[in-house]
């Protein structure tokens, strides 16, 4: 995979290039700042931008805008935020744009490799990973409003998952339940948020998740 890396920490920008290009991945691009990122992403687009939120030269959102206007600008390249916090206003706008290859981790997440390498496949090849507590702060404040107030304790929690990126197989071994048992949860759950048009992986995500938001 093809990653343009957008991170002002020196010593982080450089351990990551050297992470993704120990697991076979080419880092087309590494920079420090947004203005970078999208000079580099002109000039020879990547399959992944991998952006921090905070950068030069205010160090607030300047990353994030960055990979706002990515999405804009070059549907095709997948982006994963990395932030030190839930930058909810953004993150809401980031993760309901109507196209996959959406994620946004914590920069905790990225300690985890393994979870940080599988967020970054699962964005790369379309799909979306947000970490769970992105998930989590998202869904508390929508839970003030109905209807998402209707659904049942392990309805919220196939939710939370589904927002997180992952499969109904996935969310059946997380919860150590059968796959037709979630799949009866995830029909219930569009039924009750009026969702029951709602079709394909990301899209029902990102469906749910714009709901919530509303």
């Amino acid at each position: 995979m093809r990653v343009t890396l957008a991170e002002d920490s020196i010593l982080l920008r450089e351990g990551l290039v050297r992470l993704l290009a120990e697991e076979g991945h080419e880092v087309v691009a590494a920079v420090g700042d947004g203005d970078a990122l999208l000079v580099s992403v002109a000039a020879d687009p990547p399959d992944v931008a991998v952006v921090d939120v905070r950068m030069p030269p205010t160090h607030t959102d300047e990353g994030l805008r960055a990979a706002l206007e990515i999405r804009r600008r070059w549907p095709g390249v997948a982006v994963l935020v990395l932030s030190q916090y839930v930058e909810k206003r953004y993150a809401t706008e980031l993760i309901t744009a109507d196209e996959g290859g959406v994620g946004y981790l914590l920069k905790d997440r990225v300690g985890q490799v393994d979870e940080f390498l599988d967020a970054l496949e699962r964005v790369g090849s379309g799909g979306a990973a947000f970490d769970p507590e992105v998930v989590r702060q998202l869904l508390a404040r929508s839970s003030r409003a109905d209807p998402l107030g209707r659904l049942t304790p392990r309805e919220r929690d196939v939710l939370g998952h589904m927002a997180q990126g992952h499969t109904n197989a996935s969310i059946a071994a997380h919860l150590h339940v059968s796959q037709s048992a979630v799949e009866k949860h995830v029909n219930a759950i569009f039924d009750k948020l009026g969702l029951m048009g709602a079709a394909g992986f990301s899209r029902r995500v990102l469906a749910v998740l714009r709901y919530l938001d509303s």
